[in-house]
């Protein structure tokens, strides 16, 4: 078992941060997609108005891990926060590290009172679903993802 903590990112970690989120791009077959900076990175999580949240979780001053997330409005629901994307490195994957950084997340959430905490997952990532459904999260077929792209 891994010893961890899990703790709010700094400006340091971006680029430990962007490794983790190259790996997770290559994992997901879309390596080519990725092209995020982790100079932008920074500059967008710790600039005059922060885009995002992200916490790490650290094991012997490595990041092993991360949970980025952010704000989300529903015109339904009110306050929402959303999960952009939640990593542990293949290493240290089964110890537990996922399962803090999402609860850690679910806390925020609900210590914000967020009406909704929300994210996406791949339909052929088992492993992700799987994870997801031990919280008993609604996974919705239903909807439909659309982006434009500038």
């Amino acid at each position: 078992m891994t010893n961890f903590i899990i703790r709010p990112a700094v400006v340091e970690d971006m680029i430990a941060v962007h490794h983790l989120i190259r790996e997770l791009a290559i994992y997901e077959k879309a390596e080519h997609e990725a092209v995020l900076t982790a100079q932008q990175l920074a500059q967008d999580g710790f600039g005059v108005s922060p885009l995002f949240r992200c916490l790490v979780a650290e094991s012997n001053q490595q990041v092993i891990g991360f949970a980025l997330f952010y704000n989300k409005y529903s015109t339904w629901k009110g306050h929402c926060i959303y999960l952009e994307d939640l990593l542990v490195t293949e290493k240290h994957r089964r110890d537990g590290v996922g399962s803090k950084l999402f609860e850690e997340v679910m806390k925020i959430a609900k210590s914000e009172k967020a009406k909704r905490f929300e994210w996406q997952v791949l339909e052929w990532n088992e492993p992700a679903i799987n994870f997801y459904k031990k919280y008993e999260a609604t996974l919705d077929a239903e909807w439909i993802n659309c982006r434009l792209f500038f």
